[in-house]
């Protein structure tokens, strides 16, 4: 897929992209500036992260990122 880029430094992602990552009106995406390439992400809503965190708290109160994750998904190997 391509897109062009207008004189204000705009792009429109092009639709099938947009559907597949569920982006929409209000969606915001964060650039690497320092990938050799164009990488962007979705931007992590903070507030509505930490919202979420209270309900956890009980549970893995305490532990590091790697535990909370081993318990919830199980353990994975890194390349």
């Amino acid at each position: 897929m391509k897109a062009t880029i207008t004189s204000k430094g705009q792009i429109t992602i092009p639709k099938g992209i947009r559907d597949r990552l569920k982006l929409g009106v209000g969606s915001v995406l964060e650039f690497d500036e320092r990938a050799r390439c164009i990488v962007a992400r979705r931007a992590v809503n903070a507030k509505r992260m930490r919202s979420v965190l209270g309900c956890a708290r009980k549970s893995f109160g305490g532990k590091s990122v790697a535990q909370w994750l081993d318990e919830t998904r199980g353990p994975v190997e890194l390349p």
